[in-house]
């Protein structure tokens, strides 16, 4: 009885396994994603790069748009590539802003003279601005200065 079970179970496995084989086969040619063959170079898109000089702040306290590349920075646990220019101690000769003063504070409002862990993960609020199309739908209006 478990043979004759055995025995048509692997026969309808083998059945399917050579339908869906067929039906591969037929069902015509592979086409691309992308509308090109694998070996033909496509420009990129003009959406989404990386927009040259300051954008302006949208609403009182927003952090700063970074205004370059970030893409090969390494902030991690030991370094932080953005300090290099940004901080208190470099900022002049480089020609970089100042991180504000608040950037020095630990969770106490004590001042540092270092930035605190708290502060160190510079991507947490600061990304690249880019001109790219927004991902959902978006009615924010900037605030008027008022």
């Amino acid at each position: 009885m478990k043979l004759v079970v055995l025995a048509g179970v692997s026969a309808t496995a083998i059945l399917l396994t050579l339908t869906g084989l067929a039906t591969a086969q037929s069902s015509g040619e592979v086409r691309t994603l992308r509308g090109a063959d694998v070996q033909q170079v496509l420009p990129a898109d003009d959406i989404h790069r990386q927009l040259e000089g300051r954008m302006s702040r949208n609403y009182r306290q927003q952090p700063p748009l970074v205004p370059h590349s970030i893409d090969q920075y390494q902030i991690d646990m030991r370094n932080n590539q953005c300090l290099a220019c940004h901080d208190w101690t470099n900022a002049g000769e480089r020609g970089a802003p100042t991180l504000s003063m608040t950037h020095y504070q630990d969770r106490e409002g004590n001042q540092l003279d270092q930035i605190p862990g708290t502060r160190w993960f510079c991507n947490a609020c600061h990304v690249p601005q880019a001109n790219a199309p927004d991902l959902v739908r978006n009615i924010f209006q900037p605030s008027t200065g008022n």
